[in-house]
């Protein structure tokens, strides 16, 4: 069979491949390898099997190095920044405390100041109540004699005594002027000279006690200048403190979203190298079962074409098997309608084959299936193959049993990569369709499924 193919309608779905170079030179060229199947496997085996694969997750964000650099710089550079500013925090909180000392003992200072000027005060106090009383003894020491000499004047100085006792006007009088006579003339002099020194004691005594006074009042003075001075260099250096903390703590606030940052990208790029991960350990697992899968259908196929050679197991000679995989769906009704064949799940690119030798009826595009070949085979009946990625045939070819005539695919009104074979054993394209997995286990191919 030599025929070269000059057109291939498009299909109708949309899903055809254009302008594709086919080659049909011979029945062996028709065959496709089996690196063409895993290429087809590995692009259909996500959509087969159980489940859908955790590969159809978004790929999480994955920060950039120099984003995870820049943040660590900012992160770096705040964390010396807040080093500085922790040595500035600590040099304020030292100068504080001294100045705090200083201020303390300045106002002891001032108190101590404060209680001598009381105590001055008191003393200046007493020494010039003293002071006065003093004075009033000698002024009444002053009077007393002046009042004896004024009466001795008057009365003459040789009867002066005799006289001031003659004088008196009861015996009482008599008797206070007789000792007032006898204290002056023993005594009037040494008193008066004794109230005169202690006079003079006192005076001195009060203008020391005023000088001391005045003395701690300046001291008092000068303590609460110095109180007043440390009092206000203890505000400026607080006023200090609180500054540098609180430029403390905007860099430890800086420092702590800096920090963030840099986990949260670091968190973001070890997400990210964990998905990457996961997705490599899930495609390596996709590719060994695609790999896996095209093998277990290039051996049944050659098992099948063996077999054809020899006759089937348990059936009619001549049969090869025509697909290979998971029966997904049974022949019969579904939601209403008929379900006219067999769907058998496989990667995208799994070979097809002829079930017996016959002639291509149909190939190329068909409503529904996407692209579809139609066999009618030696034995009368009509073998459909939809939904199919490639064909390797066009009408009238002539195929034997066990060649490979099309590819599985998922084309047309298809949710996966499948085959969807149908079997019209009265010759019929399009109509009379019976149970395939029957037809075929009867014929020796086991298909193993849907009761047949």
């Amino acid at each position: 069979m030599s025929h070269h193919r000059p057109f291939r309608p498009v299909n109708p779905t949309g899903t055809g491949r254009a302008g594709r170079r086919w080659q049909v030179a011979s029945r062996t060229g028709l065959r496709r390898p089996l690196r063409t199947a895993l290429v087809g496997a590995l692009a259909g085996v996500a959509l087969i099997g159980s489940g859908t694969p955790s590969l159809a997750a978004p790929a999480p964000p994955n920060p950039t190095d120099d984003q995870i650099g820049a943040a660590q710089t900012e992160q770096e550079a705040a964390a010396a920044e807040v080093g500085r500013i922790a040595g500035l925090v600590a040099a304020a909180e030292a100068e504080l405390e001294r100045v705090g000392i200083e201020a303390e003992a300045a106002g002891t200072d001032y108190m101590i100041a404060e209680e001598s000027l009381l105590q001055a005060q008191s003393v200046a106090e007493q020494m010039a109540a003293e002071l006065q009383a003093a004075a009033a003894a000698v002024s009444a020491a002053e009077a007393r004699i002046a009042r004896f000499s004024r009466d001795s004047y008057m009365s003459g100085s040789a009867a002066s005594t005799t006289a001031a006792l003659l004088d008196a006007e009861g015996p009482a009088e008599l008797i206070q002027r007789a000792a007032l006579l006898d204290y002056v003339a023993a005594n009037e002099v040494d008193v008066l000279g004794q109230l005169q020194v202690a006079k003079v004691a006192q005076a001195n005594a009060d203008s020391s006690a005023r000088a001391a006074r005045d003395e701690m009042a300046a001291a008092e003075e000068a303590a609460q200048v110095a109180k007043a001075r440390a009092d206000a260099q203890l505000a400026d250096q607080q006023r200090a403190y609180a500054e540098v903390a609180a430029q403390k703590a905007t860099h430890e606030a800086e420092l702590q979203a800096a920090q963030i940052k840099v986990l949260e990208l670091q968190g973001a790029r070890n997400a990210y190298q964990q998905w990457m991960a996961q997705k490599q350990a899930e495609e390596a697992a996709a590719a060994a079962a695609a790999e896996r899968s095209a093998r277990e259908a290039a051996e049944a196929a050659t098992a099948a074409r063996n077999d054809s050679s020899g006759g089937g197991s348990g059936g009619s000679s001549g049969y090869a098997t025509p697909f290979s995989g998971r029966v997904t769906s049974c022949f019969g009704a579904r939601w209403g309608t008929s379900h006219n064949g067999v769907d058998v799940a496989s990667p995208i690119g799994t070979p097809l084959y002829a079930p017996i030798s016959g002639t291509v009826k149909r190939a190329g595009s068909a409503t529904g299936f996407g692209l579809a070949v139609y066999l009618l085979g030696d034995d009368g009946a009509v073998y459909v193959y939809g939904h199919i990625n490639d064909y390797f045939v066009r009408p009238g070819d002539r195929v034997v049993a066990g060649e490979q005539i099309a590819e599985v695919g998922n084309r047309g009104n298809s949710t996966g990569p499948h085959v969807h074979f149908e079997v019209h054993p009265n010759g019929a394209m399009y109509s009379g369709a019976s149970n395939p997995v029957a037809w075929l286990n009867a014929r020796g191919i086991r298909v193993g499924a849907c009761g047949g």
